[in-house]
């Protein structure tokens, strides 16, 4: 026969039977929180390539904020249909999960990012350079620091406002991240959440060498954890041939009724279980800050424009648990006695390591990371409970931990001196006789850290340990309590520095900010508040939301 005959043939032989291809199933009514944010994010990619420079700014932080606005409105419409509880269903043909933790943690990041827009805002910390106000971010990304470009940029008044496009895309990611229902779906929102934060952290107007060289620590430290995820995905699929949770689940429960004769011959290897779910919560770990992954947070915290820390403090953070409950209760409780020994340990040098280390810092911002790392050990705590009460007492220490962040980020951005922020604690000295209310608004967050009684952090701690003591985990909460009053003695003690000692000559003054700033702060002191006098309800809220469907 000859080719030109053979082809024929082929073509006939699909036209009679031609090949179908199902249009998939997506539930966009449910997804439309992650939709809207996606769209706000390509629709500001737009305002950068299409609309004059002199109107970009405000374009971007108005489109920035309804969208996020919008999404946390159609994420509280989604919990409202029933779909937090009874109607919880797994969407996009599998890929997400639409349950109470996703919609709980999802709405948190929200509100988390529409908080942190305020402080990206901001313009009238710095002085007005050539005309122009400033705000934290490098007036063109791609100058050399001190150069003649960068010179020129500010001289103009450029300002960097795709970081506005940027943190709709790193929101987008995390929205996905803890709602995700399979290790592929997974992978992709771990890197659509991370990329655009290892550039944000790049872009500090002030100190543009030391923010780049946190930007590649990150970027390389992070390139490594995504490395052990994607091997350890590789490892599960070897062993149950498939990438979805439950799939997963069946198979280490022995529940399969029906198997792929080409899985059958690996599926009893337990190595690959073993290491594969190891890989994958070295992962996961690494974005949580647990030790001993942890490495990357402090130099990356104070490296980064502080809007940007504050952010990925927050919203990293409660995406990064999310995924991790969902891991360990949905995929691998078949598990729970390989894993809750190893967890345990971290959970233990998490704690103290944060605390202890965290006593020698002289950084404001360093002391926040570390402050953030015991607080990672915190909340872990309450992930090993393997408990119901252990998945609310944890989706309500995110709450309560991410707003008394942001705000004190948000603090942290008006103490400054002629080289931009002070962050190093001598210059923080009798801030409390200079400037009163401010000292006032970062000792209530500094207090909130320490878990001090009418505070959020009090409540976000008395759940996470109450947990952890009914899932018999004990002993944690000894060392919990402990690492706790280690951590009291570095906040007090900056209180300290702060209302009784005598300010200095030549100190740093307190920048008066504009309303955005100034409602971020307030929004943080009435959240840390409320949720400290009055937890009821959100602690009623996180139990109603903390079933996960499989």
């Amino acid at each position: 026969m000859s080719p030109m005959a053979s082809v024929h043939s082929l073509w006939t032989i699909s036209a009679e039977a031609p090949l179908k291809i199902e249009a998939p199933d997506i539930e966009y009514a449910q997804i439309a929180p992650v939709l809207i944010v996606l769209g706000a994010a390509v629709v500001g990619i737009l305002f950068e390539a299409f609309l004059p420079r002199r109107a970009r700014y405000y374009a971007q932080v108005g489109l920035t904020a309804v969208g996020l606005a919008a999404a946390f409105a159609s994420v509280v419409a989604v919990a409202a249909g029933g779909y937090g509880t009874d109607k919880a269903q797994v969407a996009a043909m599998g890929a997400l999960a639409v349950d109470g933790p996703a919609l709980f943690l999802q709405g948190t990041v929200l509100l988390v990012a529409l908080v942190s827009v305020l402080i990206f805002a901001e313009r009238r910390l710095d002085p007005v350079a050539h005309g122009n106000r400033v705000d934290s971010f490098a007036a063109q990304a791609a100058a050399t620091p001190g150069g003649a470009a960068e010179q020129a940029a500010v001289k103009a008044g450029f300002t960097t406002t795709e970081v506005f496009p940027m943190l709709l895309l790193a929101v987008t990611g995390m929205l996905v991240f803890p709602a995700a229902n399979d290790l592929l779906t997974l992978f992709v929102a771990l890197e659509v959440l991370s990329l655009p934060l290892y550039v944000l952290c790049a872009l500090a107007r002030r100190q543009r060498l030391l923010s780049q060289e946190a930007a590649v620590k990150y970027f390389l430290l992070g390139a490594f954890s995504s490395a052990f995820l994607l091997f350890g995905i590789a490892l599960l699929y070897g062993y149950a041939g498939t990438v979805t949770y439950g799939g997963i689940a069946q198979v280490i429960s022995g529940d399969l009724q029906q198997v792929e004769p080409s899985v059958a011959a690996t599926m009893g290897n337990d190595a690959l279980l073993l290491i594969g779910a190891a890989l994958v919560l070295m992962g996961l770990l690494f974005k949580v800050g647990a030790v001993p992954f942890h490495m990357w947070t402090p130099d990356v915290y104070q490296g980064a424009p502080t809007p940007v820390t504050g952010f990925m403090a927050a919203a990293t953070k409660v995406a990064a648990f999310g995924a991790l409950l969902r891991i360990l209760y949905v995929v691998l409780p078949g598990l729970r006695w390989d894993w809750r020994p190893v967890m345990w340990g971290v959970v233990i040098v998490t704690m103290m390591v944060g605390a202890i280390v965290a006593v020698t810092q002289t950084d404001v911002k360093r002391l926040l990371a570390y402050s953030s790392i015991a607080h990672a050990g915190f909340i872990l705590a309450g992930v090993v409970a393997t408990t119901p009460s252990g998945i609310s007492s944890v989706l309500f220490y995110l709450l309560a931990y991410s707003f008394v962040t942001v705000g004190a980020f948000a603090v942290v951005t008006l103490v400054r001196d002629a080289g931009g922020e002070a962050t190093h604690l001598s210059k923080w000295v009798g801030l409390g006789r200079r400037s009163p209310l401010v000292a006032a608004v970062f000792g209530i967050f500094l207090l909130a850290f320490a878990g001090i009684p009418l505070t959020s952090g009090f409540a976000g701690k008395f759940a996470v340990f109450k947990a952890a003591a009914e899932g018999g985990a004990g002993a944690l909460v000894v060392v919990g309590v402990v690492s706790s009053a280690i951590a009291a003695f570095f906040y007090i003690r900056v209180i300290v520095l702060m209302f009784f000692n005598e300010p200095q000559a030549g100190g740093p003054t307190v920048a008066v900010p504009s309303a955005l700033t100034s409602t971020a702060i307030a929004v943080g002191v009435v959240v840390t508040l409320v949720l400290g006098i009055a937890p009821q309800y959100f602690l009623d809220l996180a139990g109603q939301a903390g079933v996960f469907v499989r």
